[in-house]
């Protein structure tokens, strides 16, 4: 099992989530999250100046069996991605074990 965190523009989470349903992905969590980036420019709307440093994003994170990785990670990028710097992380890491509380239920088979 892969446990996937994403880190995506706040804008662009109703299309990952569309796309992750679309490919079979009905459950995860998610939750906002300020972080620092890269970009040190400031951006101007309506004549007043924002700051960037602090940015604003939604982190997702997904847990699947091993066949389901690459197009889970694929799914997010496509959906997710802008071109522009700021787009996000995704991280992949192992899942040892996994439980269903209601049965007692261990393994692969509680991600369905």
């Amino acid at each position: 099992m892969k446990k996937i965190e994403a880190i995506i523009r706040k804008s662009r989470f109703a299309e990952v989530k569309k796309a992750l349903h679309a490919v079979g992905i009905n459950f995860f969590s998610y939750w906002d999250v300020t972080g620092l980036g890269n970009e040190k420019e400031g951006h101007v709307y309506r004549g007043v100046s924002y700051s960037t440093s602090d940015i604003q994003r939604r982190y997702l994170s997904i847990v699947v069996n091993d066949d389901f990785e690459d197009t889970t990670v694929k799914t997010i990028i496509q959906s997710a991605r802008t071109g522009d710097v700021g787009d996000g992380k995704i991280f992949v890491s192992d899942i040892t074990e996994c439980y269903r509380i209601r049965t007692g239920e261990k393994g692969g088979e509680t991600l369905k």
